[in-house]
């Protein structure tokens, strides 16, 4: 029961801190705030610039190998474990699936900066 009530409240909760987040800046707009720059003066050009898809992949890249490094981080601790050879299998499974990730990248030219 205290699980149910838990998961309620904080579901509550964030629904109504979004609501709120979400209208609150609406209530009060004016020209310059809706303006793509807020700093005053006009535009000379556009504001939304073609974004190189090349600095999204160095990001991927980097937030994957961040997880690899999040998930075996514990590694040395979970060697206390009963199960020892589940762990390591867990471990060496994920890091084979993306060292073979990584290679298959590599193999596609999927890490050239230069197209």
């Amino acid at each position: 029961m205290n699980l149910i009530m838990s998961l309620i409240t904080n579901m509550a909760l964030a629904l109504l801190l979004v609501s709120i987040a979400f209208w609150l800046p609406q209530l009060n707009t004016y020209t310059e705030k809706s303006s793509p720059y807020e700093c005053g003066f006009d535009p000379t050009e556009s504001a939304r610039l073609p974004f190189s898809m090349k600095f999204f992949l160095i990001a991927i890249t980097f937030l994957l190998f961040d997880l690899e490094i999040a998930l075996l981080l514990p590694l040395p601790w979970a060697t206390q474990m009963t199960n020892l050879s589940l762990m390591m299998f867990m471990a060496l499974t994920l890091i084979s699936i993306l060292a073979l990730g990584l290679a298959y990248e590599w193999t596609q030219k999927g890490l050239e900066w230069t197209e």
